[in-house]
């Protein structure tokens, strides 16, 4: 199996890329690092099955040789990187949609957008079902991540009622682990960082909006059962189990062994109230749910974050390693002589277009 990734070296797209070569498949990474790393997939580097390109998806997509699946994650995510790039978000949702599902439909390959809980705005039907068409706010500050992706849906559905491209879609919740930019904005990277560094926890309102978390490598387990179907989606991927953003922030000081207090700030405009997937579709139609507890995920998360701040994370003692939760991928030997590989070709003109 051959895979295109695009935003493979981003925090979801790298443990993509790391499940898929455990898998077998021979993956080709794409990302143009405007939030992805290269440090995320350093490790991948020297595996003769994993080729990375630098490309921004919003130009002209080649790739030559068969391709059997092109993933699409390329698409800043956390509120704060969508804010500063905002132009890029949506060009990544609409021109960066047409080229990934052109290069699908030129390989007749099996196409995978990584769609979002947010296309359901700040919820008027709680739990969120697939079914469930939204409260989204257009011109809002969060719109240029919310629209973008409502419309990668719906272009990604038009490619298969037009063209018959072989199409999912997943709608992925809120999701953590390893290789979070501590930087993002998001919850998780913000109250580990500022506990591990003695400082206070600052939660967003009163705390009592909710969300529910996923360990990463459970959400990478749902996109490649949903790869590995014809079915078109959308299907909602996260944990159905919710906790309040007070409840989270606790349970993070306590498990980074620190007794900082915790603040509260201003809550952002168009913050969502409540969030938490229902996920009977996933279960009938994929046999997935989540199994990492979130204590065990956090855990693992937090001696990442500490080891990335090379700060002390003081309450881990006992407490499992990654590699007590999942298997981990092996990198094969260095292939001779390989090194960054010209994999992307643009058009003489630098356009965007679908691939021919």
């Amino acid at each position: 199996m051959r895979v295109v990734v695009a935003g493979g070296a981003g925090f979801l797209g790298s443990h993509l890329c790391e499940r898929l070569l455990t898998d077998g498949a021979e993956v080709i990474c794409l990302d143009n690092f405007a939030t992805g790393r290269p440090d995320n997939v350093s490790n991948l580097r020297t595996h003769p099955r994993f080729e990375l390109g630098c490309h921004d998806v919003t130009n002209f997509v080649h790739v030559a040789g068969p391709v059997d699946a092109v993933l699409h994650l390329a698409s800043p995510a956390s509120p704060l990187h969508y804010r500063d790039l905002p132009l890029e978000t949506l060009m990544a949702g609409a021109l960066g949609t047409r080229n990934l599902l052109g290069l699908a439909r030129a390989k007749k390959a099996r196409f995978l957008l990584a769609s979002t809980s947010e296309v359901y705005g700040d919820p008027l039907v709680h739990p969120q079902t697939e079914s469930y068409w939204g409260n989204v706010n257009p011109v809002g500050p969060r719109s240029m991540y919310d629209e973008a992706k409502r419309y990668a849906e719906a272009l990604t559905t038009a490619y298969r009622i037009t063209h018959e491209t072989n199409t999912g879609i997943v709608r992925i919740f809120n999701t953590y682990g390893p290789r979070m930019r501590i930087d993002d904005g998001r919850a998780i990277p913000a109250f580990v960082a500022q506990a591990l560094r003695g400082q206070p926890v600052t939660v967003a309102g009163d705390g009592s909006q909710t969300r529910s978390l996923c360990y990463v490598d459970d959400l990478v387990d749902g996109v490649l059962r949903m790869l590995r179907t014809d079915l078109p989606g959308p299907v909602n991927l996260g944990n159905p189990r919710e906790m309040t953003i007070l409840e989270l922030a606790q349970l993070v000081v306590e498990l980074c062994g620190t007794n900082v207090p915790i603040t509260f700030v201003p809550r952002p405009v168009d913050d969502p109230m409540v969030r938490r997937p229902d996920i009977t579709l996933a279960r009938s139609q994929l046999g997935w749910e989540p199994r990492v507890d979130l204590r065990d995920g956090l855990a693992v998360a937090i001696a990442w974050f500490a080891d990335a701040l090379n700060l002390p994370a003081q309450a881990m003692a006992g407490r499992p390693r990654r590699s007590q939760l999942v298997d981990e991928a092996i990198p094969a030997p260095r292939r001779p002589g390989q090194d960054t590989v010209g994999l992307v070709g643009l058009r003489a003109d630098g356009a965007a277009g679908s691939t021919t």
